[in-house]
This record gives structure tokens, C-alpha cells and sequence, in this order.
């Protein structure tokens, strides 16, 4: 699997966000209201005070997140519409996460959701006969389809297989098929450059009496005949508009808009958006599809070609789910992920650059988040951007006027941003922090030759302190002599509970200093050992608990009350990739079914918990998907409200669990495909309190 394949999925993910985050504030106009206010939609608006370019997004979240049912399901090829349901199940947070949630026949999305909910699997949670065809046909399969083309590089039938599966978990009949298009077309695009060629790929999988079949073909008449797109826009909404179709946001108008753009584009990525922007109606969903083919089909190159579209996203995103170790990600994160799955459905291995680092700049551009810090004691001090000296990618902190109480710093997010907290987000930033304390971060930097001064470096991190108040600690601090190169390790000290929200890298010099220092990689290893207590007046080390419960009261004194109305809920926190550590934490039952601790939490339907239940039993669970596993199970003769100490070890394949210091359970899992994940309060049906939570990385174990 050659460089050309990653770069034009990082291209494709960079089309989608740029489309996404384009289109996001005519969202909903009307061409006639985008033309009297705005004008033609050539790059990004300006915000208003309350917007963000970078948000969060359901166009983007979903996209991303539904594609990881592959992994879940182990890779395979044959992955069906049902599994990919499940993987709805265990990602979205009821009302919280990834869906516009309008109401039963109101949102199609929500519809689905809430018969997957009730027991209907996919397809039928998304038919015609169980929804009716207003429903069944709106635009969310086509918004939520780039990822399964982009697994499938010059495979156009896999994608169209995956696009209908995936279709099929909320929607039918011509959403499935405007899916299966572009779907299809995306994975030709890798090795397809003629646009006519992959217009009549995409339509190699519809049938030839579908409206979207038809609806292809009188636009590409027009196009032969019109060469203004101004005016074949006027045709598209006298016979295809919104008034001929029911609904909030109907398939058929909207991804004509799309194919308007296409063939109007003049293969141009700037004029194509503009295009799709500029037409208006479901704007950033339009775009966003858009965005990612034209990414695929003419890479990076193609995007770099206008106006600088990757600068201002730096190759941010945010991706809220019950997997909240992943919200906080970026591009080149999500490219690499994506390409794995790709490898791992031809049992390849994964790809991990810079043998796994976290950030390492590997991709041309690449910038994964980091910024240059505005504080007054750092503003104009430093400009990024990606370099290849000795070709490899790097990240180049070229600073300038350096000098006593002059900094310069760069930095990414890991944790929910300062300026997200009083933003307008389409739906709120669910995220659990990706850097804890007691893990080792490392980083490799080298000072350019041509350097003339000395100057320093460290790490540092910021989290939120008392009164959710952003407090700065750095690392060791080491000298840069023109032409050298250091590794950084830094152990992350205890911080009383406050979660770390940003780690960057810190420029100082006592002199006047102008140079560059290249960022070769940083990352971070090994799980925490930390306790999570409460922070005074603060509410943000309650928000690192992504809350999947029905009720969820953290407090300074009491811990964790965690409540569930119906079903089984959990509040989640931590990394995806924490394998072996041992979780230890105090539990009071009142009244429920069953109530504990949970490891290896990959979301809401994916753990190991134990649990007392309330027909006096211990239990040691596996939870995946559709299926719990009992492991182990004796007799426990609880009492209520009572306060047990619960400690669970995983450590590879071997799960040990102690109540109040006596071994309860020691089991041995030989499948092992939940191999890591965060931690989780678990409570079915009732109300449990949870104190004294602790993780502990098990370093004396061998």
C-alpha cells in the first residue's frame, strides 16, 4: 500500500473538513439569501463572534466514527448493515452525541436510532416499510458515506457494498443510492481521473428507472448544453427543488447540488466548492461530500492549488462519541486510522510512522492540531509550518525576537479547548483527555545549523485548574546549540484531578534570538497512574467524564452519583490505547439491577465490567454489542448503601478482580479482542455512588 494512497486519504479527509467547515454557516440558505448577504462562496466567512471555524460537527462525527464498526467487527469485508447498527448503539449518546435529534419521523437519523433502541435491527431500522418513504429518503446516508470510499481504493464495488449497508441502518430507497454513487466514485477516484468515467461508475450501481439515476443523466445534458452553471442551478430547483420533495433535508435536491458542483467545477477544488456553497441548501453537508472527492481524486496538490485552505484548520477536528479518548483528534490521526483498516481487511499490518508516535508530521502539510500561542508574552513570536529536513516531516517552529519575557510556543489540544467553552457548537464537545498523569511524554527536537543563538526548550502542559483557571507547568528544561538534537522525556506530575486540556513545546532565549527548531515528533506512552478527584469550583474535571448515564452527579465531596432511568449507562473516561492497569474505586448500591467498575471501555456496548446485581450476586462481565458473557460469577450478599472497595486488573489476556481486598474473580480471556480502553461507572436500572476512583498503570507486573 504505496504513499500515494495515504496522501490522497489525508486528502480526502482535509476536502471533507474544509467542505464541512465552508458550507457550515450558509447551512440551510437559500441561493437567493447567499447571493444578497454573502456573495459568492469562495473561501471561508467570517465567523461571528460566537462560531468557530473548527466545531464540532454530526457531517464529520458520524462519518468518522460509524467507519470504525469495521475494527469492531474485526475487518472484514462481508461487514453487514446490522453490525454497523450495533456500532450506532455503542458510539451515540442518547440526545448528546453525532445526530440532529428532532424527534421520531421528524429526524431520520433519530427515527433509526430509536428503533435500533427499541430492538429493530439494521436494515429494517432504517426501511421504507417500517419509516415511510419521506423519511427513508432525506440526506443523512449520503453525509455520513465518504469513509467507506475511502477504505476502498480502486474498489468501487466494496464501496458501494459498504455505502448500502451503511445506507441502510436509517435510510432506503434513493438515499441508498445517491450513498452508493459517491460511495463508488470515491474509491474510483484513486485511480480514476476522468470525471465522466466516474460518474458512469457510480451509476454502474443504481438501477436505471431510480430517480437518482435519472436525475445524473439531465445533468449531464445540461452540462453539454449550459455552459453557466447559474442556470442549470435554476433548472435543478424548477424540477428537482425542495418544494417537489417533503421533509427537513430530502436526498434529491441535494445531491444534484453536488453533482453540480462536480461537473461545473472545472476540475478546480476552490471553484467546486464555490459552486456547491454558493447553490445553497444543505450547504455544509453538500460540501463536505464534495470537498472529500475532489480531495481523493486530485490530492493534496489539488488543494493547495488556491487559496490556503489547510493553514486556518491547522488539521483539527473533534469527533464527540461514547469513545471519548478519540474526540480530540486530527487529520493525519484519522487518515492513518482509516488506511489501517484498509490493511487490516487484507490482514496487513497497521501503519504506525515513527514507530507510533502520536504526532509525527509524517504527511506533506501536516500540522495534527499544533498552533502558535497568542498570550501576550508569545504573540508574533513563532510561525509553523511542515518541513522535510533529511526527509522526514517535521514541524517547524521558525521564531523570531526572542528574548527575556519573550517565548515562543507551540502547541495541541487534549482535552476541550478554551475557546470551545463559550462557543456556539452545533452539539456539545463530549471528550474525555488523551494525556494523564504518571505517563512518559517524549519528544524529539533538533535545532537548525544556521542558528546563531543558543535557546531552550521544554514541554509543557496546560490544564484546568481551580475555577476551571488554565494553569501552565513545564517540563525539564534543556539547552538547543545550533546544529543539535535532544530527546525530552517528562514523567506528567500529579495534578490534584485537574484534567491537562493542551502539551506543547515552549521556546525561551536570554538574548535576542531569530532560527528554527524542528518538532521531529512527540508523543506519549504507558497508562496513567492518577486519581480523579474533584477540583475546587471547577466543572470542567467533571466534563472529562464523557456521560453516557441518564443522570450523572459528580461532586468534590461525594464522588460519582451515578443514576440510569432504563438499560444499562456509563460514565466513561480515558484513552483507547491504555492496555494494562488496575482500576480501584469505592461503590455504594441504593437500588439497581447491577452496579460497578468497567475496563477496556471502548463505548457504551463494549467493556469488561464487574458488578454486584441485585439478586445478591458478584459478576465479572464481558460486554460486546448484542452479547454479555458472564466470566465468573459466586454469591455476594451485598448490603445497600454500604461502600465496597472494587479493584479490577487487566493485564493482557488476564482480568483479576478483588472486592474489599478479597479476590473475587481471575479469569483469563483468550479472545481478546477488547485488548485496551479507558475506564467506566457502570449502573443498570437504579442508583450507585462511585468515590476514590484510582488508575494505577501496573509497572510491576511483567
Amino acid at each position: 500500500m504505496n504513499t500515494d494512497y495515504i496522501e490522497r486519504v489525508y486528502a480526502g479527509v482535509m476536502g471533507k473538513l474544509i467542505g464541512v467547515y465552508l458550507g457550515s454557516l450558509v447551512e440551510s440558505w437559500k441561493y437567493e439569501r447567499i447571493m444578497r448577504e454573502v456573495g459568492e462562496v469562495w473561501y471561508y466567512l467570517p465567523l461571528p463572534k460566537d462560531r468557530l471555524l473548527v466545531s464540532t460537527d454530526d457531517d464529520i462525527t458520524g462519518t468518522f466514527t460509524f467507519l470504525r464498526a469495521l475494527a469492531d467487527h474485526g475487518h472484514t469485508p462481508e461487514l453487514t448493515s446490522e453490525q454497523i447498527g450495533q456500532s450506532w448503539l455503542n458510539y451515540i449518546i442518547n440526545q448528546r452525541t453525532i445526530l440532529w435529534w428532532g424527534g421520531l419521523g421528524n429526524s431520520t437519523e433519530h427515527t433509526a436510532y430509536l428503533r435500533l433502541k427499541s430492538g429493530v435491527s439494521a436494515p429494517q431500522s432504517g426501511s421504507l416499510a417500517l419509516n415511510g418513504k419521506l423519511v427513508a429518503e432525506q440526506i443523512g446516508a449520503q453525509i455520513f458515506i465518504d469513509g467507506w470510499g475511502l477504505v476502498s481504493p480502486g474498489d468501487p464495488d466494496q464501496a458501494s457494498y459498504f455505502a448500502a449497508q451503511a445506507a441502510h441502518v436509517s435510510h432506503d430507497g434513493e438515499a441508498v443510492y445517491a450513498a452508493q454513487v459517491l460511495a463508488a466514485m470515491e474509491a474510483q477516484a484513486f485511480v480514476e481521473t476522468d470525471r465522466q468515467a466516474l460518474l458512469d461508475c457510480g451509476l454502474s450501481f443504481i438501477p436505471k428507472d431510480s430517480l437518482i439515476f435519472r436525475l445524473i443523466q439531465d445533468l449531464r445534458e445540461w452540462r453539454l448544453n449550459e455552459p453557466d452553471w447559474r442556470k442549470t442551478r435554476e433548472k435543478i430547483a424548477d424540477v428537482y427543488g425542495y418544494e417537489k420533495y417533503g421533509g427537513n433535508c430530502h436526498i434529491i435536491p441535494n445531491h444534484a447540488l453536488i453533482q453540480l458542483g462536480f461537473l461545473y467545477g472545472d476540475d478546480d477544488f476552490q471553484k467546486s466548492l464555490m459552486i456547491v456553497n454558493t447553490s445553497g441548501w444543505d450547504t455544509d453537508c453538500n460540501s463536505g461530500n464534495l470537498g472529500c472527492l475532489m480531495g481523493i481524486k486530485n490530492g493534496l496538490t489539488g488543494i493547495d492549488s488556491g487559496p490556503d485552505w489547510r493553514g486556518p484548520l491547522a488539521d483539527r477536528l473533534y469527533l464527540p462519541s461514547a469513545a471519548g479518548g478519540r474526540a480530540i483528534t486530527d487529520a493525519v490521526t484519522e487518515a492513518y486510522s482509516i488506511v489501517n483498516l484498509t490493511r487490516g481487511m487484507k490482514r496487513m499490518e497497521p501503519i504506525h510512522p515513527k514507530d507510533g508516535a502520536r504526532f509525527h508530521f509524517s504527511l506533506p502539510g501536516s500540522l495534527q492540531g499544533f498552533q502558535a500561542d497568542k498570550a501576550p508574552d508569545a504573540r508574533d513570536t513563532l510561525t509553523l509550518h511542515s518541513s522535510a529536513p533529511g526527509g522526514s516531516g517535521m514541524l517547524a517552529l521558525q521564531y523570531r525576537n526572542l528574548t527575556r519575557g519573550r517565548a515562543a510556543r507551540a502547541a495541541t489540544a487534549t482535552f476541550i479547548p478554551p475557546e470551545t467553552l463559550d462557543a456556539y457548537l452545533f452539539y456539545e464537545l463530549l471528550a474525555s483527555p488523551t494525556l494523564y498523569p504518571g505517563q512518559k511524554v517524549v519528544a524529539h527536537i533538533l535545532a537548525a545549523e544556521l542558528n546563531k543563538e543558543l535557546v531552550s526548550a521544554q514541554i509543557y502542559i496546560r490544564s484546568y485548574g481551580p475555577a476551571d483557571k488554565p494553569t501552565r507547568t513545564n517540563g525539564p528544561l534543556v539547552e538547543l546549540l545550533p546544529g543539535s538534537d535532544h530527546t525530552l522525556v517528562w514523567t506528567i506530575p500529579d495534578l490534584s484531578g485537574a484534567p491537562i486540556f493542551e502539551i506543547g513545546i515552549e521556546l525561551l532565549s536570554q538574548v535576542q534570538a531569530n532560527g528554527c527548531v524542528y518538532l521531529d515528533y512527540l508523543t506519549w506512552s504507558g497508562e496513567p497512574t492518577t486519581s480523579f478527584v474533584g477540583v475546587p469550583d471547577s466543572k470542567l474535571w467533571q466534563r472529562a467524564w464523557v456521560n453516557g448515564l441518564d443522570h450523572f452527579y459528580p461532586s468534590e465531596w461525594e464522588g460519582y452519583r451515578i443514576v440510569q432511568d432504563s438499560g444499562t449507562g456509563l460514565a466513561m473516561q480515558g484513552g483507547p490505547e491504555w492496555g494494562n492497569y488496575t482500576f480501584t474505586a469505592q461503590v455504594s448500591i441504593y437500588l439497581a439491577q447491577s452496579a460497578g467498575i468497567a475496563v477496556h471501555v471502548q463505548g457504551l456496548r463494549r467493556y469488561y465490567a464487574l458488578l454486584l446485581t441485585a439478586d445478591q450476586q458478584m459478576q465479572l462481565v464481558k460486554v460486546s454489542h448484542q452479547t454479555t458473557t458472564v466470566l465468573a460469577q459466586t454469591p455476594f450478599q451485598w448490603e445497600v448503601a454500604r461502600s465496597y472497595e472494587f479493584k479490577l486488573q487487566v493485564h493482557n489476556y488476564q482480568l483479576t478482580a478483588w472486592i474489599d481486598g478479597q479476590l473475587a474473580a481471575s479469569v483469563n480471556d483468550s479472545a481478546n479482542d477488547l485488548d485496551s480502553g479507558g475506564i467506566g461507572l457502570v449502573v443498570c436500572e437504579g442508583w450507585a455512588t462511585i468515590s476514590h476512583v484510582l488508575v494505577d498503570a501496573n509497572r510491576d507486573l511483567s
